[in-house]
């Protein structure tokens, strides 16, 4: 029987600056099964960050010495596009509510054991999964509208140049892809590139 690769542990970057916190935490997760990176400091975790590592989420303490995590939760979200949870002490309302703006998928209150953790780090999991699904599906549509758009161009263009109906431009476009086997939005890029340099092209 072939050998089935068994789907790889989640990785988690963990980010505080109490050393037996992060210790404790560190060491219940990779227990629980999960793959640990840990940082005591947002400058700690930047360099990581900027050495390559992605994690598929981060949990950030939010008050910390120096640089707070609510300044390593603005890049996670904006320059990396890594999921995260907020780590507090504190559970007011304002502290939330700021988290929530930042994006935060989560946001635990210290103290806090494994047991406690896990559900919400597989929720955040779970969430950060279908936000990515949903990038991409939108990714793909804007791909697709930008191709029916190039494609709408392309058959003005022919229309123009051959003088032909709208019906019949796009049917000439549509065989010539066929018997180039190429794609009709390609295809369609490449008249408006052409177009593009008869029209831009050197002047005397």
């Amino acid at each position: 029987m072939p050998e089935t690769s068994l789907p790889s542990p989640a990785h988690l970057l963990l980010v505080d600056d109490d050393r037996l916190i992060l210790a404790t935490l560190a060491s219940g997760l990779r227990d629980a099964g999960y793959q640990i990176s840990t940082a005591e400091s947002v400058d700690d975790a930047e360099a990581l960050l900027t050495s390559g590592l992605r994690p598929d989420m981060a949990i950030v303490d939010m008050r910390m010495p120096g640089r707070s995590g609510l300044e390593l939760a603005e890049r996670l979200r904006d320059l990396d596009h890594i999921p995260f949870l907020m780590l507090s002490a504190y559970s007011d309302a304002q502290t939330v509510e700021r988290a929530a703006s930042l994006g935060a998928l989560g946001y635990l209150v210290k103290p806090l054991d494994v047991a406690q953790i896990r559900p919400a780090v597989e929720a955040g999991l779970r969430r950060a999964r279908e936000l990515d699904e949903l990038r991409q599906t939108r990714a793909q549509l804007q791909k697709a509208l930008d191709g029916d758009r190039d494609i709408n161009v392309a058959t003005g263009i022919t229309m123009v140049q051959y003088r032909l109906q709208r019906a019949a431009a796009f049917e000439l476009l549509r065989a010539s892809s066929r018997s180039q086997r190429r794609k009709l939005a390609e295809l369609a890029r490449e008249v408006i590139q052409t177009c593009d340099g008869l029209h831009n092209g050197p002047k005397t």
